[in-house]
């Protein structure tokens, strides 16, 4: 028997709980892990409330990021006590997640944990890292360098701001972060942001073009935040976009795309494959500034994630939050 977070649907409603799990029970997979530590983010945080369609089979353990122990494997790759990473592939959707104290997964869908990671830290990172590192990618295979000039960041509170503005700060850039929450604005300039914006100047209708100010940008929020960006962005610039905080529909023209020759790069973490997957954990543990991460990451107990995640779907939570599993 072990400890998760199950998500349940039937006669009785939609509902989440702390319960105490069979290991019979777990999914079909080739390797078993003993999760150390999850994470809280946005998805885990619509699953477990039921705010949006998040999850797909019930029931369901949450938790679409985990670290831990190979406790059992007939994989090739992996043998009893290595630790491993897994975030997306769908887990915590359509397969277990990591928001349990055991999972057993497709060995195919693990990254070993670097050297240069501590497994607290790779959640602290956790899929919003991830991701503001895929972006951060994108910008540099698209040809933004810190000479071009300033780089935009929105959702700064959040995890996958929060860890791009530390990224893009350490690798030279400056960067100008977006903000709901001004009075955070101290905190976000510690991370690394030379100025902090309001999101009020991106939030309305814009024309469909604008003054070029950002050589690039990493936007989370989508609609009219996504469009003004993309309005405001240089000649050449790219604007890397991986979330839709604020409403997946783009009230856009295409005059920045063929005007100004700007690139919007879709930035996808979940499907990433694994040689991708490995540049991208390389680059964190090479490039991250664990300081700033530890700033802005907090830790939580398995059974407080319920509460946290109508927090965090309120706005009133930043940064990161770590789920020790076993606490």
């Amino acid at each position: 028997m072990f400890k998760g977070i199950l998500i349940e649907k039937d006669d009785l409603g939609y509902r989440a709980g702390l319960r105490e799990l069979d290991e019979t029970g777990l999914p079909a997979g080739n390797v078993v892990v003993r999760v150390h530590y999850s994470t809280l983010n946005y998805k885990d945080a619509l699953a477990i409330t039921g705010k949006s369609p998040v999850v797909r089979h019930f029931p369901m353990v949450p938790g679409i990021d985990l670290v831990g122990a190979v406790e059992e494997s007939s994989h090739a790759d992996y043998r009893v006590g290595d630790m491993v990473i897994l975030n997306g592939w769908g887990v915590g959707e359509t397969h277990w997640g990591g928001l349990a104290e055991m999972a057993r997964v497709n060995g195919d869908w693990l990254v070993p944990l670097p050297a240069t990671i501590t497994a607290y830290q790779a959640m602290a990172i956790g899929t919003a890292g991830f991701t503001a590192m895929l972006c951060v990618l994108a910008l540099e295979q698209h040809g933004v360098t810190p000479d071009q000039g300033e780089v935009l960041v929105t959702g700064a509170n959040g995890g996958v701001g929060g860890v791009a503005i530390a990224l893009l700060s350490k690798l030279g850039y400056r960067v100008f972060a977006v903000t709901g929450r001004p009075t955070e604005s101290d905190y976000i300039k510690c991370l690394g942001a030379a100025e902090v914006l309001g999101r009020d100047i991106f939030s309305g209708p814009g024309k469909p073009l604008g003054k070029e100010r950002w050589a690039g940008a990493v936007d989370v929020v989508g609609s009219h935040v996504l469009a003004n960006v993309c309005a405001t962005t240089k000649y050449g610039g790219t604007v890397a976009a991986c979330g839709f905080a604020g409403g997946m529909e783009f009230p856009a023209t295409v005059a920045p795309f063929i005007l100004r020759g700007v690139t919007l790069a879709g930035i996808d973490s979940v499907m990433c494959p694994p040689d991708r997957r490995l540049e991208v954990w390389r680059r964190l543990g090479r490039d991250l500034d664990m300081d700033k991460l530890n700033m802005m990451t907090k830790s939580i107990g398995l059974a407080e994630t319920l509460d946290y995640a109508n927090q965090l779907l309120s706005g009133t939570l930043r940064g990161r939050t770590v789920v020790a599993v076993t606490r």
